[in-house]
């Protein structure tokens, strides 16, 4: 039987203590030997990344207590960790230093012990064909000023230190070492730019000489002027191979000379998503010689196999999407997602008519009905401009409670990080979270997006701060004009760039009745002069150069607009973020407290950009979801402790 309760007020049995509890979600794959390994981000553990071995229908953790497998390159790490026969290489948080695994033994350091604490940081390896050298990036912040990114080698067993073979450059990724061991090819960019804007393709000779290691001949071989060209790859013939935007579209091109590039399978979609970490290939090759490269269509994917012939299939495969491919037999491993389940470990073995899929690690029994899943709904909506914009729409959800007939939910309004990045389709608990009690979501892609090509990429060049907000506010127009949420109870929340949003939404537009930041962006004149080396021309690109476009930065900073604040904010911040600083929320929360403008305001000890702790996860989706209650005039089901609200006699009076 269904009982009628106020939106927002339904009890659910997705708890914050359920999301986190034994949550292990895969992040990385990789295939050795026929051996299937991941890592898995554990906040029951503090947070940490364990690297996980599927071997004979056993799944055996490899790092011992105190031991994290994530590099802090670029901040936003990836690609920590890496497999050669047999033989687990990885990054280890603590010092940064690079320690290897041979056979279960303790972790062994392969790097030197820098001069200051984690100032050498090391990502992105490959190991040459023979076993004995190792090409990874390395950032170096021993020295004055912006840190030093560079391609290195070393010895796998670190009977020498690294030796410096690629520099010169902002930026490096991708260093990749031909299957016959005589040729490296890597990534490089420049600020102002960011890897999805202009990169470029390289490669030389791999020269040994005794125990000296060298790259010398270098020579360009694609990108460059306003095209990306990201994750290089070999195949197994020696054939070299890229994606490019160079068509809108990051397709798979294969490199045949300087500025020779064939596409291999052309599609008016995205095969890559942008490079924000490193290590999560979204194109590999078989055992037999087949490429598989995979994109999503809503919330399905296609995989596209192109054997040794030539020959090209694609099929559809029932998953949300597939990430981090690694080659296994005749398909690949992969991080597969769905609507209805958590990301999961799976392998696939293709014929020239058929996929299987094999579930390796499967998702946590939630114990959940699926009449109790919201189901993702991809929309498209009129905004600003004359422009088109993309979303999900979750409508509220729970098989147990309805809301009242007399009744529009509330609506939740998410704008993404990035700001170039995008949401996609796949289950989400912390969605779940929302909808499970009576609170409609819509994850917005606003213009500037990944996913819908470079043209859409760039509506937010020149125009962050403006396009994301209209397409955010639009969004959430739409919904009300469709009799799907309440127009007095919308909210927009966000986190780093999301948070920027955010906070600009509430600065800017009368939208919204109450917003939750993330550690987001208040000050971005302020961002300019203090963030880490990765961003730091970010802004050139979103905003204009610094500091000929200051006033403009002024201009688009929340924290100068505090006249157009008049509806409760709640704001969690890292103290250990160096992305974005906490002077940034400890401003916008201090300006508001004195402008008596309803706040909560929460920093947690240990946390970098993005919570991985346990509790403190706990803590903010009851916080926000307290906030959101005392705002909008709903009680929460369950035991959740009210967070305090500064100025909390305000509400309802702005």
């Amino acid at each position: 039987m269904t009982t009628t309760l106020p939106y927002g007020s339904w009890p659910s049995p997705i708890t914050p203590e359920l999301i986190v509890e034994g949550a292990a979600t895969p992040t990385e794959t990789w295939a050795d030997d026929g051996d299937i390994w991941w890592s898995e981000s554990r906040p029951d553990e503090a947070g940490r990344i364990q690297i996980v071995r599927f071997r004979d229908g056993q799944r055996l953790d490899m790092l011992p207590d105190g031991f994290n497998a994530r590099t802090r390159v670029h901040e936003y790490g990836g690609g920590a960790w890496w497999v050669d026969r047999g033989v687990l290489f990885f990054s280890n948080w603590e010092d940064q230093r690079i320690y290897r695994i041979v056979d279960g033994s303790p972790p062994e350091p392969i790097t030197p012990e820098p001069p200051q604490p984690a100032a050498w940081r090391y990502a992105d390896g490959g190991v040459t064909p023979d076993g004995a050298l190792m090409f990874c990036v390395r950032e170096d912040h021993t020295g004055e000023g912006e840190a030093r990114n560079e391609i290195v080698v070393l010895p796998t067993d670190g009977s020498s230190e690294p030796t410096v073979v690629v520099s010169g450059r902002d930026f490096v990724s991708d260093p990749r070492p031909s299957p016959d061991g005589s040729t490296l090819a890597w990534i490089t960019w420049d600020h102002p730019n960011m890897p999805w804007d202009t990169t470029e393709l390289w490669r030389g000779p791999i020269e040994r000489n005794g125990m000296s290691v060298s790259v010398t001949s270098q020579e360009r071989l694609a990108g460059g002027s306003d095209e990306s060209v990201v994750q290089p790859r070999w195949g197994p013939n020696n054939d070299l191979f890229v994606v490019s935007d160079r068509t809108n579209w990051w397709n798979i091109y294969a490199v045949s000379d300087v500025d020779a590039l064939t596409p291999v399978y052309p599609v008016d979609a995205e095969v890559a998503p942008p490079q924000w970490i490193f290590g999560r290939p979204s194109y590999t090759f078989g055992a037999d010689g087949a490429l598989f490269s995979t994109w999503n269509e809503g919330t399905t994917t296609n995989v596209l196999r192109v054997d040794a012939s030539k020959n090209s299939r694609v099929f559809d495969i029932p998953r949300a999407g597939l990430s981090s491919l690694r080659g296994l037999g005749n398909g690949f491993a992969a991080i597969a997602t769905s609507v209805d389940r958590e990301p999961e470990v799976v392998s696939y073995s293709f014929t020239d008519d058929s996929a299987a899929e094999t579930v390796v690690k499967a998702s946590r029994n939630l114990g959940l009905d699926s009449a109790m899943i919201s189901q993702a709904e991809a929309i498209s909506y009129p905004s600003a401009g004359g422009r088109t914009s993309h979303a999900f729409y979750y409508p509220p959800t729970n098989s147990d409670v309805a809301g009242p007939d007399d009744e529009k939910p509330p609506l939740l309004v998410m704008s993404h990080g990035g700001p170039t990045s995008a949401v996609s389709g796949s289950f989400n608990p912390s969605i779940q979270f929302w909808t499970s009690r009576g609170i409609a979501v819509v994850d917005v892609n606003y213009g500037g997006s990944t996913g819908y090509g470079r043209a859409y990429r760039e509506l937010l060049y020149g125009n962050w701060g403006i396009v994301d907000v209209e397409d955010c506010c639009a969004a959430a127009d739409y919904l009300v004009d469709k009799g799907l949420a309440d127009p007095d109870r919308l909210a927009i929340r966000g986190g780093s760039a999301g948070g920027y949003t955010t906070l600009a939404a509430l600065a800017f537009k009368d939208t919204f009745a109450a917003g939750g930041n993330l550690f987001g962006v208040s000050d971005i004149a302020a961002l300019a002069e203090d963030t880490h080396k990765f961003e730091s021309r970010y802004e050139a690109q979103l905003v204009g150069p610094w500091p000929e476009a200051a006033d403009l930065y002024r201009e688009r900073s929340p924290i100068n607009h505090l006249d157009g604040f008049n509806c409760p904010l709640i704001t969690f911040q890292g103290l250990e973020d160096v992305v974005v600083p906490p002077a940034q929320s400890r401003e916008i929360m201090k300006a508001l407290e004195e402008r008596g403008i309803p706040n909560a305001y929460i920093e947690f000890e240990g946390e970098q950009h993005g919570f991985r702790r346990a509790e403190n996860i706990i803590t903010v989706f009851n916080s926000e979801l307290s906030f959101y209650g005392q705002v909008f005039g709903f009680e929460p089901a369950g035991d959740i402790e009210p967070v305090e609200i500064s100025h909390a006699d305000a509400l309802g009076s702005g």
